[in-house]
């Protein structure tokens, strides 16, 4: 039976290169059938990073056609999907990269053990992260709580090459029927959002590629400054794509230590945010509930409020705070949103104006394209004082400090603030033409007063922070 077919479950791994499980088919010579299944866990992704997801799909099938082959789509729960197709392939195998979320975690481990039971060769691989979770472990033996002895532990390390794409996969004598993605609707919940987002993402493998190389080309070596300004092009922007699989960690790891050996300034502040992303990955593994509860379970009383209509205001980018604004709009004009406006934008949600992170990681779930599990769930824990954060709780960002010291001349926010400019450019009218219509926003309108006064709204999170300790 060598010759028969292999099924390759794609799920986040959308690029050809820097694939291991793609690869180590390849090397068997069997005929491939890449497979992607819209599954309940799919679609329970939000609006914004389910019509991302679609793109990529789309843009990863036009890629296989390059090598010889084409990829099937399916619908339906992965383990019956999985079992039709090898019934109708006679395929022996099936293979997939590994997700480390709870909910994939459940999914593959019942798809594993189903199908091992039926005699079928079910393997899971690397390539979503430099390391497994489970192999970077403590001198005694457990698991890091804390990032820089989590980066000192593995920066050191060996980390495989990322080997090139194949030049072609071997066709099956005959292909399974599959779908037609377009029939999916997987944008249908973004409604005149798409049209907004669109310009400004970037799609596909080669797209990654072009992307980490023109980082590396013009702008690493100013990155460890330039990251903090979100009013300049500073940043890789490779999120987008490590969320989708368009391009693997080890690509980008090699990429900036060669550039960090060849005197590159900012390189290894690049590498750590890279590792900063698998920190996040090592936590969810070993601390799962990071995703849905307290990750310091004593916060568990803490008085945040649930959903309320001042969280409504900061969801619209009507807060008066122009940092703030200005970093919600963005998402919703681009899709993605500043690295350091989405700390300041937690850090007000949370504490100035006292809502659950919940509140702010499930709407970063429906609007981000590059939406992670486990960096948004790390990311809103952390700034909310209920996470892996060694810092106290009354670390509380002032966006009106933050704004004077990383946007002096007022560019972010006029770029996305259409009341804030004289002159609105294209991005902050956008913004009116992206959000619902009922909204009912218009940019003539006065910009809003502030919700609260800061020193007020830091007087209150300290109240209820020493409240909570006495």
């Amino acid at each position: 039976m060598t010759d028969a077919p292999l099924i390759l479950w794609l799920r986040r791994d959308l690029r050809l290169s820097d694939a291991p499980m793609l690869q180590a088919a390849v090397a068997t010579g069997r005929p491939l059938i890449p497979v992607f299944v819209l599954d309940p866990e799919t679609e329970a992704l939000g609006a914004a990073p389910k019509w991302r997801l679609g793109l990529g799909v789309e843009a990863f099938s036009k890629a296989l056609q390059q090598v010889g082959s084409k990829l099937t789509l399916r619908r339906g729960p992965a383990l019956p999907v999985l079992q039709e197709l090898i019934t109708q392939t006679g395929a022996t195998g099936v293979w997939w990269q590994r997700l480390y979320d709870p909910a994939s975690v459940a999914r593959d481990t019942g798809v594993k053990s189903a199908l091992r039971a039926q005699g079928i060769d079910a393997r899971s691989f690397n390539g979503h992260l430099l390391f497994e979770p489970w192999e970077v472990e403590t001198g005694s033996g457990g698991f890091y709580r804390v990032y820089t002895p989590f980066w000192k532990a593995v920066r050191e390390r060996s980390v495989a090459d990322a080997l090139p794409a194949p030049q072609r996969l071997v066709a099956p004598a005959t292909w399974p029927q599959g779908d037609v993605l377009h029939d999916w609707q997987l944008g249908q919940a973004m409604q005149r959002g798409a049209a907004i987002v669109a310009p400004h993402l970037h799609v596909g493998e080669a797209a990654a590629l072009a992307r980490l190389s023109g980082f590396l080309e013009t702008r690493v070596n100013d990155y460890a400054q330039a990251r903090d300004l979100p009013a300049v092009d500073g940043t890789s922007g490779l999120s987008e794509n490590l969320a989708y699989g368009e391009i693997g960690p080890r690509t980008i790891w090699h990429a900036g230590m060669r550039a960090m050996h060849e005197g590159a300034k900012g390189a290894e502040t690049f590498l750590k945010e890279l590792v900063w992303r698998e920190f996040a990955y090592h936590l969810m593994h070993h601390t799962p509930q990071i995703t849905h509860a307290n990750w310091k379970p004593e916060w568990d009383a803490f008085p945040w409020r649930g959903d309320n209509s001042d969280a409504e205001y900061w969801r619209r980018g009507l807060t008066g705070e122009p940092f703030v604004d200005a970093a919600m709009r963005e998402m919703y004009v681009t899709g993605r949103m500043h690295n350091r406006a989405r700390m300041i934008v937690a850090s007000y949600l949370t504490k100035h104006l006292m809502t659950h992170w919940k509140v702010g990681l499930d709407w970063f779930a429906d609007c981000l394209v590059d939406w992670d599990p486990a960096a948004n769930a790390m990311g809103w824990q952390w700034a909310a004082g209920s996470g892996p954060d060694a810092a106290p709780f009354f670390r509380i960002f002032n966006p009106a400090t933050q704004v004077e010291k990383f946007d002096p001349k007022a560019d972010y926010r006029q770029r996305f603030i259409a009341e804030v400019s004289r002159n609105p450019g294209p991005e902050a009218l956008s913004y009116f033409q992206a959000v619902p219509k009922s909204w009912a926003l218009d940019p003539k309108r006065p910009y809003p007063k502030p919700l609260v006064d800061l020193a007020e709204g830091r007087a209150r999170a300290l109240a209820a922070y020493g409240a909570r300790n006495s």
